[in-house]
C-alpha cells in the first residue's frame, strides 16, 4: 500500500512538473515578441475564419511558434470567437498576448484617399476608379442609382461629396467611400446652415452648396473667401449676375479646351451667369468646409467686383465700382501680356 501511495505521488510530482513546464513555456510564448522583420508585416484575417485557422495560418507564415498555445490561451480568456476579419499591421516587438487583442478590437490596418477641393464629380470619379486600394463596383454613369441608395434629396451628384482624407480598411468599395463622404457633407452643410448669417439671399442649404463651389473654383486662398462670399452675397441682392467663368466653363463641360473666349461668355447654357441672373441649378464642384462657412458668413463691404492681379500668388484685386473694376482687370491684362513675352 505504502509503495502505491509513493508511485501515485510520483506520478502526481511528475504530471505537475509537466504542467509547470508547460504553462512556463506557454506564459513565456505569450509574452514574448513574435517573429516578424524590423519593419512589421501584415497579416489578413479572412471573414468567416475559425480561429484554429487564423493561428495556423500565423504559424505557417513563421509569425508564430505554437499555434497551440495560442489558441488555448484565445479559447481558455474567451476571445476566439471575437476576432473580426481584416487586415492588421503587427509591429516588432509585438507578443501574442497584444496580437490577440489587436484582432479582437479590430484595428485593422487602415488606407488613405484625399477628396480634393475644387473637383467636380467626374474627376472624383476619375481618382476612385484609379485607386488601387478600393473595390470597384461602379462607374461614373451609375450616380443615379448611387444617389438613390443613399436617399439624396439632390438629383445631380455635383458638389455632394465632402473634400476631405479619409481613411478605410482593405476590401472598403468605391461605393463605401462615397458613402463617407456623402454622409460627411450633410453633416457639414447642416452644421453650417444651422449657424449661418441673417439676411443672406440664399433660401436652402444646398443653395448655400451651389454659392460655396463657386467661391471654391474662384481663388485658392483662404484669406479672400469670405471677401469673394461677400462680394456674390451684395451681387445677389442686388440682382447682378454673378458673372463669374468657372461657371461658364462647368457648362460647356468635357468641351472645353482651356481657353475661355467673348463667343463662350455669351453662349447661353443653364451655368451660364453672364447670361443668367442668380444661381447655376446645381454646385459646379467639390466646396471644402471653408468655402461652405465664408458662403454663409460673407465678408461684410460695398465691393462688387474683382478680378485676378497677375501676380502669380492667386490673389484678386476688389472695386466697388465698374470703373475702378475696369482699371483693375486693364492692369491684369498688361501683366498678363508682360508674363507672356517673357
Amino acid at each position: 500500500m505504502k509503495r502505491m501511495v509513493r508511485i501515485l505521488i510520483g506520478l502526481a510530482a511528475v504530471v505537475a512538473l509537466a504542467v509547470a513546464s508547460i504553462g512556463f513555456r506557454a506564459n513565456s510564448f505569450l509574452n514574448s515578441p513574435v517573429t516578424v522583420a524590423a519593419d512589421g508585416a501584415s497579416f489578413e484575417i479572412a471573414s468567416g475564419s475559425a480561429f484554429a485557422q487564423v493561428s495556423n495560418n500565423l504559424a505557417d507564415l513563421g509569425i508564430i511558434e505554437h499555434p497551440d498555445f495560442f489558441r488555448w490561451y484565445a479559447r481558455f480568456t474567451g476571445m476566439a470567437g471575437a476576432v473580426h476579419a481584416g487586415e492588421y499591421e503587427i509591429a516588432a516587438g509585438t507578443t501574442p498576448k497584444q496580437l490577440l487583442l489587436k484582432f479582437v478590437s479590430g484595428e485593422v490596418l487602415l488606407y488613405s484617399m484625399t477628396i480634393v477641393e475644387g473637383w467636380n464629380f467626374r474627376e472624383l470619379m476619375a481618382a476612385i476608379q484609379a485607386s488601387s486600394l478600393l473595390e470597384h463596383t461602379m462607374v461614373y454613369e451609375d450616380w443615379p442609382a448611387t444617389l438613390e441608395a443613399f436617399k439624396a434629396e439632390a438629383t445631380h451628384p455635383e458638389g455632394l461629396f465632402l473634400p476631405e482624407t479619409y481613411r478605410f480598411p482593405k476590401g472598403t468599395t468605391d461605393v463605401g467611400l462615397l458613402q463617407q463622404a456623402f454622409d460627411l457633407m450633410q453633416t457639414t452643410l447642416d452644421d453650417e446652415w444651422a449657424g449661418r448669417d441673417e439676411g443672406l439671399p440664399i433660401a436652402t442649404p444646398y443653395e448655400a452648396l451651389i454659392l460655396a463651389s463657386i467661391i471654391e473654383k474662384e481663388t485658392a486662398l483662404a484669406s479672400e473667401r469670405p471677401r469673394i462670399a461677400g462680394v456674390f452675397t451684395r451681387r445677389l441682392q442686388k440682382r447682378m449676375r454673378l458673372q463669374t467663368d468657372p461657371t461658364v466653363i462647368y457648362g460647356i463641360g468635357v468641351d472645353f479646351n482651356g481657353n475661355l473666349t467673348r463667343r463662350d461668355l455669351r453662349t447661353d447654357t443653364p451655368y451660364n451667369t453672364y447670361t443668367r441672373r442668380g444661381l447655376p441649378p446645381t454646385p459646379i464642384a467639390l466646396a471644402g468646409q471653408a468655402a461652405i462657412h465664408a458662403a454663409v458668413h460673407p465678408e461684410a463691404g460695398n465691393e462688387l467686383y474683382f478680378v485676378a492681379t497677375g501676380l502669380g500668388d492667386g490673389s484678386h484685386k476688389f472695386s466697388e465700382t465698374k470703373a475702378e473694376h475696369d482699371a483693375a482687370v486693364q492692369e491684369y491684362l498688361v501683366r498678363l501680356r508682360a508674363a507672356r513675352n517673357k
